[in-house]
């Protein structure tokens, strides 16, 4: 089975790790055609986060994007992701702590689920972007439900990052990449 590319992004807050996997999945779309997918994991918690969602959907709003809300349980993407389609997906830490809030107990299940998921769409979609936020350079945490999130956090970056075709760090604005490609 041939299976999709896998980028993953990582980098701090607005380090401009979104508005760099749009533009990989933009141009792809402008030269080989395919749907452009936007999987969210955002929910609109607060006034700072229903901004950040709107500016989202504004930026996407010019280049014809699908979006596909999806804040837990990623695997019910599955049935809307097509043969050929560019997928991003923004954001894994967004969506992990809205797991963890959930049911932090069977973050191991979650986890083979994410990863099965992943592949499932890499059997489908010709380039899945991943995006995540690096918040594992602090030291550890004095909580139990912090450290649980950070490590979890670390063995999924781990596995995105083993898994990928592509593994790039966006800092200021800028990609240093880790593996794969050196550029668009």
């Amino acid at each position: 089975m041939v299976r999709g590319k896998l980028t993953f992004i990582s980098g701090g807050a607005r380090s401009g790790k979104s508005t760099y996997a749009e533009k990989i999945l933009v141009e792809e779309a402008k030269q080989n055609s395919g749907r452009l997918v936007y999987i969210a994991s955002g929910s609109k918690t607060d006034s700072e986060m229903m901004e950040r969602i709107e500016k989202h959907r504004l930026d996407r709003s010019k280049f014809n994007w699908t979006t596909i809300e999806q804040p837990v349980n990623l695997e019910e993407i599955l049935p809307h992701i097509r043969r050929g389609d560019l997928v991003l997906w923004d954001c894994v830490t967004t969506w992990l702590a809205n797991e963890l809030y959930l049911a932090a107990e069977c973050i191991e299940q979650t986890e083979v689920q994410l990863y099965k998921t992943i592949e499932e769409v890499r059997a489908l979609a010709s380039h899945f972007v991943i995006v995540s936020n690096e918040v594992l350079d602090e030291p550890p945490s004095v909580y139990s439900e912090v450290r649980t999130y950070s490590e979890a956090l670390g063995r999924i970056h781990t596995e995105l990052v083993k898994n990928s075709t592509t593994a790039i760090e966006m800092d200021y604005g800028l990609a240093t990449f880790w593996k794969g490609e050196d550029g668009l």
